[in-house]
């Protein structure tokens, strides 16, 4: 990944607290994946923002190398990579997420 990709996840990433590269919108989610995050979210209240890897291929395929992590969508909290829809998935059920998603905004 070139140094300009990684500036501008780098600065995505950084742009609000919480960030979710994901396809489509949190208004309009255009994967089952994706909506399953944005749904997860927005059942805790949390605000968050959204990046649309389906409009920056660049990206799309930066955020995967920048994290290590093959799927997207993909989670930051205050610049920490939480994981994909499978993670917030174990993490909302065992009532991690609200627990650290509290904790990290609070700081």
């Amino acid at each position: 990944m070139d140094s300009n990709a990684r500036s501008r996840i780098e600065s995505l990433i950084n742009s609000a607290p919480i960030m979710v590269f994901m396809k489509g919108s949190k208004l309009m989610p255009q994967c089952g994946f994706s909506n399953n995050v944005v749904q997860i979210l927005n059942s805790l209240g949390i605000s968050f923002e959204t990046f649309d890897v389906l409009s920056d291929a660049e990206i799309r395929q930066g955020i995967k190398e920048y994290s290590d992590w093959p799927t997207i969508p993909q989670v930051y909290l205050k610049g920490e990579f939480l994981g994909g829809s499978d993670i917030l998935i174990e993490m909302y059920n065992s009532g991690e997420l609200r627990e650290k998603i509290d904790i990290e905004l609070a700081s």
